[in-house]
């Protein structure tokens, strides 16, 4: 058994909430070989070390090969995973890496434009052909490699804006990306991606399964991008003020991970064939009132008060920038469910940062 002060960097309460929440979906998967792009990230490493510890545990003797980028960078990032004996990495492209010899029963896809790429306004062209091109070559290994199952970690944004009259976005709006809008790329390469996924079922006979993923919270969320609540943790634990750059009326929700990567675990063993399931927290919440929540639970874990600095000013003219899934039919289907509020779920977040080591989170 792997040394779990060395392999393990997430709370093992939420290890083992994924391991007893996905328990008995994996009696297919004993020796089971998986492969897995998109590794290095916030839902990378949460897919990695909860399959460590699923494997261990149930003994399935099963291995995973993790597509990256760059080795070294991966490495850096991510000591603790180098020498767990059932990991495996192949470097390369996406969108040009060498097939792998050996045969993989899983394929879970969540290679995508980085987030730095999208924080930095990195070329547009170049992330829609990430995405792309990069689901294209994976599908092409999978039936290649005649895959047993194969989940492609999708987005909400494929969706477009949410008009204002609808509360929650399910599966059957049929809304698009506006292309004259910045990082229409991610909603435009996520949806035309979707439509290769369904092309490559019917044509190689494969049993493709689709998660559109929303927004998250928890242990490696990168503090220092575009992602608010992270910036808003980052800010507290900084001392504060925490700082809202809009006027604060965008609604969003929020998931914790452990409870992502129950669904994404689901939906790889139990989802239909190309149908696809919404991810996500259907419990909304104003931008604004995130901050003065992440400011007050701050407070009740440290006894430190931060000020939040709200730099926007509201306009009744605008229209409000809202992006709510609706989760009934993974709850109905797959009998999902979401048990942790956004309360707890920013508690877990912040003990996390506050027992790692000083300036770690500055890092992320």
């Amino acid at each position: 058994m792997e040394n779990i002060k060395n392999i393990y960097t997430l709370p093992i309460e939420d290890l083992n909430y994924i391991l007893i929440n996905t328990k008995d979906l994996w009696v297919n998967a004993y020796k089971a070989n998986f492969f897995i792009t998109g590794g290095t990230g916030f839902f990378g490493i949460w897919m990695l070390e909860s399959f460590l510890w699923i494997n261990e545990r149930l003994n399935l003797n099963a291995q995973a090969t993790i597509l990256t980028r760059n080795y070294e960078a991966f490495k850096q990032k991510h000591p603790h995973l180098i020498n767990a004996l059932s990991l495996k990495y192949v470097t390369g492209d996406i969108r040009s890496f060498v097939y792998p010899k050996e045969k993989f029963d899983f394929i879970i896809h969540g290679a995508s434009a980085s987030a730095e790429s999208k924080f930095l306004c990195e070329d547009p062209e170049e992330r829609l052909s990430i995405i792309l091109d990069g689901t294209r070559n994976i599908l092409r290994f999978a039936a290649y490699n005649n895959t047993k199952s194969f989940l492609y970690i999708s987005s909400g944004a494929v969706y477009g804006k949410q008009p204002p009259s609808i509360s929650s976005l399910d599966e059957q709006y049929n809304g698009s990306p506006n292309i004259n809008e910045a990082n229409a790329e991610v909603g435009i390469g996520k949806k035309v991606s979707e439509f290769l996924c369904t092309v490559y079922s019917k044509k190689h006979n494969m049993d493709i399964k689709i998660a559109r993923c929303f927004t998250f919270i928890g242990p490696y969320l990168q503090l220092n991008l575009h992602y608010a609540v992270g910036n808003f943790i980052r800010d507290a634990l900084m001392g504060g003020p925490i700082i809202v750059k809009s006027d604060g009326s965008a609604v969003r929700s929020y998931m914790y991970a452990s409870e992502l990567i129950v669904w994404l675990w689901t939906i790889l063993f139990k989802g239909k064939n190309c149908d696809p399931y919404n991810v996500g927290s259907e419990e909304p919440i104003t931008i604004k009132d995130l901050a003065f929540k992440v400011a007050e639970i701050y407070k009740e874990l440290t006894g430190k008060s931060v000020d939040v600095i709200v730099q926007g000013k509201a306009s009744p003219e605008k229209r409000v920038d809202r992006y709510i899934p609706s989760t009934k039919k993974a709850q109905t289907e797959l009998g999902l469910k979401q048990t942790l509020t956004l309360e707890e779920a920013i508690k877990k977040t912040f003990l996390f940062y506050l027992s790692a080591q000083k300036n770690f989170y500055t890092n992320l």
